[in-house]
């Protein structure tokens, strides 16, 4: 119970930490965000270069789900934070980024 009452002040902590330190925490809930995101990638489709789903899942999800998703690199992450990363994933610009960085169409769109 102690460690459950633990995890979740660590998880409140970072939400705040995060939105204190402006572009700071930004770019720190981000770049945890992605490690989650990353793993989740990557057990779903073994052997798939994670990365380019990855990004456009971080590019196209608000703040507040950046540091949901986030949290998940603290307590770790459940089926509401896969299904979150699942539901970025689906979003029609997400699907059409994901698309132009595979084919390497970056600054192009199709």
């Amino acid at each position: 119970m102690r460690l459950m009452a633990a995890l979740g002040a660590a998880s409140m902590m970072l939400a705040g930490c995060m939105q204190d330190l402006g572009p700071a925490g930004d770019v720190l809930a981000r770049d945890a965000a992605k490690g989650v995101v990353n793993t989740a990638v990557q057990a779903r489709f073994p052997g798939v270069d994670a990365r380019p789903l990855t990004d456009c899942i971080i590019d196209n999800a608000s703040s507040a789900e950046i540091i949901q998703i986030a949290e998940g690199a603290i307590v770790g992450a459940n089926a509401a934070t896969t299904d979150l990363i699942v539901r970025i994933a689906e979003r029609p610009d997400t699907i059409r980024c994901t698309v132009n960085n595979s084919l390497g169409l970056n600054g192009l769109t199709l």
